[in-house]
């Protein structure tokens, strides 16, 4: 999909654009119709009597409200409005969801070429730009490889921004590559655990290297317990796949002035281990548990692409399944991480931070400025911040400030979480170092406070909570039901926006 600006507005725009779709976006009124300043221009441009169809059907201009109109025998073929709501609102997320709904609009009609004019007046033209954009091909993602007859559905080959300066298009750049990773996360998220299996992640990690040209090393399960990841291996140790490590490296151009790990968290299926899920669990969407590794792949595939400048990038998951056997690890059971630490097990479904455990430890060898690991976690992170924010928490303001402006930035909503340090009491165990879990209340900050105790002293480190915003069942925003591939916007943004190899404050 190639995007362009054309910096006139309506109507002179339509002079240098010869398209098949238009797309406009009006205001909501205070009398509950639609206004905007272009709305005469259009008229008189097109020459359609539309305040009258807008009347007749009865279009509000309501947030993300579609009304298409055909113009036979005219050019454009097929007018799109779309509703913005109250003018005072509009923002970033007000822009995607407009290009979103008029993408999606776009392609019923059948559009090839399509034009966005959406107003952006009081917003940054580059981060609006790249809002549409990002949006405009998202929304169109549809995942169909596992039916057996797949519906067509061709998108625009252009899409051009109608009002936005030419000097917005280098953000542009970067849309299709940050998409294709997104896309990727996606596609693992969704995919059944038949076949997102630990090799099949592997197997996406060699492709990545393959393609793009950047370091693959996966660790077998002997080459892990010689490293002594016992409680990554405890996990791993129920089911009859073989667990595989996967640590991604990409190496920038020139010199490198930041070392960064991201770590996703990769349980390609949890059943729950001897504290088996049951009936209304959510067992049978299990297959989303390795979100966190689909988004950490799906963030290195857009890096390896964009090849930022400056930071070195470690990509690391420790991929298995949580499985119910007669070898599978039991409640009570004590395992020794890779740092030493003792873990007692009393609840085999706390499953994916005894994987992180190890992950860290490994990530924190390789002496990184930052540590930054994504995780469907805990149900706990849900319950307190519902199905569109992400629980963040980290031990370094600059680092957490920066998380939050790349997530912004990219439509993905964060809220910093506290890591207060009495709950840790709640992990202390009689018999080893710590408990895996600790009390009902608070469990999504003792989960992060439990990850923190496998991460180097005074070394920034950031834990995302993605496991209320990983999956939508009806659709979220901009964003299609289903997989939403959340985390890889805001890695993309944050490491190739410079703040990843700023100073050593922001990090």
């Amino acid at each position: 999909m190639e995007f362009r600006c054309i910096p006139e507005h309506l109507p002179a725009a339509l002079s240098q654009w010869d398209g098949d779709c238009l797309a406009v976006g009006l205001f909501a009124g205070a009398d509950d119709r639609p206004e905007h300043p272009q709305l005469q221009q259009l008229t008189t441009a097109l020459g359609q009597p539309l305040a009258e169809r807008l009347e007749q059907r009865r279009f509000k201009a309501k947030p993300g409200e579609c009304l298409s109109l055909d113009r036979l025998d005219a050019t454009p073929q097929t007018l799109i409005l779309v509703g913005l709501g109250a003018p005072a609102d509009l923002s970033l997320a007000g822009l995607r969801q407009a290009a979103a709904a008029a993408s999606q609009a776009a392609v019923a009609a059948g559009a090839r070429h399509l034009a966005l004019a959406l107003p952006i007046e009081g917003l940054e033209a580059g981060a609006a730009a790249r809002a549409m954009a990002e949006a405009t091909r998202l929304a169109l993602f549809s995942d169909q490889r596992f039916k057996s007859e797949a519906e067509p559905r061709p998108q625009p080959a252009t899409v051009s921004l109608i009002g936005v300066a030419k000097a917005a298009e280098p953000t542009l750049a970067a849309v299709n590559a940050t998409c294709a990773g997104v896309e990727l996360a996606r596609e693992l998220v969704a995919a059944p655990p038949n076949v997102a299996t630990p090799q099949h992640l592997a197997d996406t990690a060699a492709a990545i290297a393959r393609d793009f040209g950047i370091t693959l090393r996966v660790l077998e399960r002997s080459d892990c317990e010689a490293l002594g990841m016992g409680a990554y291996l405890g996990v791993a140790q129920g089911s009859d796949l073989a667990p595989k490590f996967i640590h991604l490296t990409y190496t920038p151009p020139g010199p490198v002035q930041r070392r960064i790990a991201l770590v996703g968290k990769g349980l390609t299926f949890d059943s729950g281990g001897y504290n088996l899920k049951t009936a209304g669990s959510q067992i049978e969407m299990m297959k989303y548990d390795m979100g966190g590794s689909a988004s950490v792949l799906g963030a290195a595939r857009a890096i390896a692409e964009l090849k930022p400048a400056g930071v070195e990038v470690h990509v690391i998951v420790a991929a298995c399944e949580n499985m119910i056997s007669g070898g599978a690890v039991h409640p009570g059971d004590i395992l020794t991480a890779s740092n030493g630490k003792t873990i007692e097990i009393n609840n085999t479904d706390a499953e994916g931070r005894l994987t992180l455990a190890d992950a860290l430890v490994y990530a924190c060898k390789l002496e990184p400025d930052a540590v930054v690991d994504l995780a469907t976690l805990t149900g706990a992170c849900v319950i307190a911040l519902g199905e569109e924010m992400a629980g963040l928490w980290s031990n370094n303001d600059g680092l957490a400030e920066a998380l939050l402006g790349a997530g912004q930035a990219g439509g993905e909503d964060l809220w910093r979480m506290p890591l207060r340090s009495s709950y840790k009491a709640g992990l202390k165990s009689p018999v080893a170092d710590l408990k895996n879990t600790g009390p009902r209340p608070g469990g999504s900050i003792t989960a992060a406070l439990f990850l923190q105790d496998f991460v180097t002293p005074k070394l920034a480190w950031a834990h995302l909570d993605i496991a209320g915003t990983v999956w939508s069942d009806k659709g979220r925003g901009a964003d299609p039901a289903g997989a939403t591939g959340f985390g890889v916007r805001t890695l993309v943004n944050w490491i190739c926006s410079g703040a990843a190899t700023g100073a050593a404050a922001r990090i």
